[in-house]
């Protein structure tokens, strides 16, 4: 698929981190993604977590795309997309056994 852009690498933790940002209807914190210059997020789990363990104990990439429904057409879909900041929606797919994240941005602040 043309047009991928790298946006971040994202690792599974149980280690608290500093200044983590909850998203609640994920229930899952993330931290770190904007205070490292290769955009390394670290995602720690609640346990009652529904997402699927693929994607909580596999590390990720993920590439920001023009249009997030266009880009998993096809794909084998295991997270359907979900808005976890304002004007940011993300899928994941898998390919080959890892978790792969598709990042769409809709709102200018959140761009890079």
């Amino acid at each position: 698929m043309n047009g991928l852009k790298y946006h971040h690498l994202g690792i599974p933790t149980r280690e608290k981190k500093k200044e983590e940002r909850y998203i609640p209807h994920l229930k899952m914190s993330v931290s770190g993604y904007e205070t490292t210059e290769h955009k390394i997020e670290w995602m720690r789990f609640d346990d009652d977590c529904p997402l699927p363990e693929l994607v909580k104990t596999i590390p990720h990439v993920a590439f920001q795309v023009d249009d997030l429904d266009k880009a998993i057409e096809g794909k084998k879909v295991i997270i359907e997309p979900t808005e976890p900041s304002d004007g940011i929606r993300v899928a994941f797919i898998e390919e080959n056994g890892a978790p792969v994240e598709y990042v769409e941005i809709n709102d200018t602040e959140n761009m890079d």
